[in-house]
């Protein structure tokens, strides 16, 4: 999950995973894998970014050591 910002400065969450496309036109659009499309501030590299953070956290070798207990 990464969290990014929508245009009327709403925080929200979205499962990387479901990403499908992101687009700069001039604003950053994201298309999910449902067609349901997000408009945020963040740029297309600072998703990209935080998709590349979540992915190595959630597939790091040693992650179990993360776990809250």
């Amino acid at each position: 999950m990464i969290k990014v910002t929508t245009l009327d400065k709403r925080e929200v969450v979205l499962n990387a995973e479901l990403i499908e496309r992101i687009e700069s036109v001039p604003e950053t659009v994201i298309t999910l894998t449902s067609g349901k499309k997000v408009l945020v501030s963040q740029s297309v590299d600072e998703i990209i970014a935080r998709v590349i953070a979540y992915r190595r956290r959630v597939f790091r070798p040693d992650s179990s050591k993360d776990e809250v207990k």
